[in-house]
């Protein structure tokens, strides 16, 4: 690294490190720190916060200069939580200052963001006490257009780098494909999914079942939902957090518990 004193930014993915997503975050964010890339070597969609308890392998992909930061990018066999584990503990000279995860090729708005790989990396920063941002293109596309997001992105991020965020906390930004350039502060919305499994058969005969279904918004008309913002052209960021204490059930349930 040319700076160490430099903000240390560590990106990953669930898309893999060749993912056109990522390799876009780290062009938008060339200059502002000095980077570490650490993603899948292929594609792991729907891992969530899973981690490995097998051997785990890393190649280092690439190095170059950009003025005075530095951008390493390195591929890991394991899941998008292991490869902040890794970059943790093996690639990061000092504590990162912000963890990134994206630019995911999909949305992982509403429920969807606890399957999200994206959102497990952000969690995993969360869970480190690393302020942590995830950012997803509404568009699955292999080739989507990305660069409508740099300046939300290098808006996020400059901010994150400036104020930080509270213990526990981490933002989930979600982008419509069609985005209209402005941007609502929203909850997660309540939905679900429906007839998730698929009955299949194999040219051989052999029955087998495929994970599929569709997205149901239980509360469409609500507009303070990242589901609602999506939906009508808005960027959606949604803060969320590590501590899954349900501070309110304790508040009314106090009594009850203590009995």
């Amino acid at each position: 690294m040319n700076d160490t004193s430099l903000p240390l930014i560590l990106i990953s993915n669930d898309d893999g490190y060749h993912a056109k997503g990522i390799n876009s975050l780290i062009d938008m964010l060339k200059g502002m720190g000095n980077i570490i890339v650490c993603a899948p070597e292929s594609a792991r969609s729907g891992y969530s916060r899973a981690f490995s308890t097998t051997p785990l392998t890393m190649k280092h992909r690439r190095h170059y200069d950009h003025e005075d930061t530095t951008i390493d990018v390195w591929s890991c066999s394991g899941t998008p939580v292991d490869c902040i584990k890794m970059a943790y503990h093996r690639l990061c000279p000092k504590k990162a200052d912000i963890i990134i995860g994206g630019i995911n090729h999909g949305d992982n708005a509403s429920t969807n963001l606890h399957y999200s790989g994206t959102v497990g990396i952000v969690m995993e920063g969360a869970l480190k006490r690393i302020p942590s941002v995830a950012f997803s293109l509404c568009d699955y596309d292999d080739d989507a257009d990305f660069e409508p997001m740099r300046p939300l992105v290098q808006k996020v991020v400059g901010r994150i780098l400036k104020e930080g965020l509270p213990i526990y906390t981490c933002l989930n930004v979600n982008v419509p494909k069609d985005w209209n350039g402005e941007t609502h502060i929203t909850r997660m919305a309540h939905g679900h999914w429906r007839n998730e499994v698929e009955d299949r058969r194999h040219p051989k005969g052999t029955p087998y079942y495929w994970m599929a279904g569709y997205y149901q918004n239980d509360e469409p008309d609500e507009t303070d939902t990242d589901a609602w913002a999506v939906a009508n052209g808005f960027a959606a960021i949604t803060p969320l957090t590590a501590d899954q204490t349900d501070y309110q059930f304790i508040r009314e349930n106090e009594a009850f518990l203590t009995q």
